[in-house]
């Protein structure tokens, strides 16, 4: 029987790989990017119109961590190397694999709509409608700018920019010379302050923080900290890792309120940590004047919830991003306050040819975990794996979200949380459950291959039209 076609939206780290393993399972598909080559926001000055990265974005997770199982990154990498070679080694691994005749580049999903047959309308940004039984949802989670909700009160007269714009101290906005507030206390809120408080750059440098984070290093006891998990099996009690984990922070980094920083209001591991190996030294120094939230703008100053008030000319929010599929009508799906319930992070129940890559925040690297979300939907589409009921992928949904609540600060920054090492253990026992089930069911398609009928139905006239969609009833 003929394998299903799917259509995969984005080229960038999480779309490359699941059209690898399309391809070497032989089902047909096409993938849609919007910009001119593939790598989404490890792209520097990506054209796509929606991913960008500053000009001295280090990857925080040690490259044998982000690195695809398949493909390992070459050898002579640094251990946090930037975004250049990490670019080339996606360019790598598409011309490796052979995928770049398979993207549509410079053409993006417009419209992405189920027709009443449950066959998927796509309208790409150019060319005609195709049809698809099967779509694949990877267009990121990093371009949709989130700002404080409320706004703080006030106005400031300064310039103000988001993170997501930021690409060095003088684009887009001159940094040098100047007084900058940088808001947040996330990895770019680091990064950028730090890159700031150099000696030439920023006048002075503020940091204010909403609330307490633990920062880490990337070293601790000359060794990459996040290698470190590796030796932890999958079955270690979390509250024993979490215990482990204060020990080391606190002996071997210190308390985040001796650098000037508020306290955080949870334990370590209850909140996604803030990586940087040059900030702590950076306000130890007074490079970087830590500030609490911001209470209100004052024309060119800003007051802060201590009292105080400071002069600045930038003020950089560093709040995070929406969730959002604008290919889809809202009525359909989305995901409010940054929340949309998937079994996996990947497939919305009742709904079993639609599946979502890479739409997670883990406590590593997504790369390794969309590579095996690829894997899965492979064998689901070539009836090598059986889904559970909808029942019981609700259910479980519904018992990660309780476990999330009593683990995570509710935040819109958690409700994609994993854990880099269980998710992938879970995931793959879940793979070799559901093969199970569909051994025991003789290992059918799920999907019939429907898509190219359909097609070709639409492109007759109209009364072969209604004659092809009577026969396809029938054959459903």
């Amino acid at each position: 029987m003929p394998l299903p076609k799917v259509c995969v939206i984005g080229a960038g780290s999480s779309g490359i790989t699941v059209i690898k393993s399309l391809k070497e399972n032989g089902i047909p598909f096409d993938c849609y990017e919007k910009g001119s080559d593939v790598g989404g926001n490890w792209r520097y000055k990506n054209d796509n119109g929606l991913s960008n990265i500053y000009k001295s974005l280090h990857i925080n997770t040690h490259r044998d961590r982000m690195e695809y199982r398949d493909y390992p990154m070459p050898t002579n990498y640094a251990d946090y190397p930037n975004h250049e070679p990490i670019q080339k080694y996606f360019l790598s691994y598409v011309d490796h694999y052979g995928l770049r005749k398979h993207i549509q580049f410079k053409n993006g999903v417009k419209k992405a709509e189920r027709t009443e047959e449950g066959i998927w309308k796509i309208t790409p940004e150019k060319g005609p409608v195709k049809y698809y039984d099967v779509l694949v949802v990877a267009n990121g989670h990093h371009w949709s700018e989130r700002w404080p909700d409320p706004a703080f009160p006030g106005k400031f007269s300064g310039q103000v920019m988001h993170s997501h714009s930021y690409v060095d101290p003088k684009i887009p906005v001159n940094c040098e010379g100047k007084n900058v507030v940088v808001l947040g206390m996330g990895n770019s809120a680091m990064d950028i302050s730090v890159e700031l408080s150099r000696p030439g750059v920023a006048k002075k440098v503020f940091l204010s923080a909403r609330r307490g984070a633990y920062v880490i290093p990337n070293y601790l006891f000359g060794k990459p900290l996040d290698k470190l998990t590796e030796y932890t099996p999958h079955w270690v009690p979390f509250f024993i890792q979490q215990t482990l984990a204060h020990l080391l922070i606190r002996f071997g980094v210190g308390k985040m309120e001796d650098f000037g920083l508020p306290k955080p209001d949870h334990k370590f591991g209850s909140a996604h940590p803030t990586i940087s190996q040059d900030l702590l030294v950076r306000l130890g120094r007074g490079d970087i004047k830590p500030k609490p939230v911001i209470t209100e703008l004052k024309g060119k100053k800003i007051a802060f919830a201590d009292g105080t008030e400071e002069e600045a000319d930038v003020l950089i929010y560093c709040t995070g991003y929406n969730i959002k599929f604008p290919f889809f009508d809202e009525d359909f799906i989305s995901a409010p306050n940054n929340y949309i319930p998937l079994f996996y992070k990947m497939i919305k129940p009742g709904i079993n040819d639609l599946f979502f890559v890479g739409l997670m925040q883990p406590l590593g690297a997504i790369m390794p975990l969309a590579e095996c979300q690829g894997k899965w939907i492979s064998q689901y589409l070539t009836g090598n794996y059986v889904l559970p009921s909808k029942e019981d992928m609700e259910k479980a949904i519904e018992s990660d979200q309780v476990k999330m609540q009593k683990r995570y600060v509710s935040s819109t920054r958690h409700t994609i949380q994993v854990d880099y090492d269980s998710f992938l253990y879970e995931m793959k026992e879940e793979m070799a459950t559901g093969k199970k089930r569909s051994a025991k069911l003789g290992n059918h398609l799920p999907i019939e291959a429907r898509a190219e009928f359909l097609s070709e139905g639409r492109h007759d006239s109209s009364k072969s039209s209604r004659t092809s969609k009577k026969k396809l009833v029938r054959s459903r």
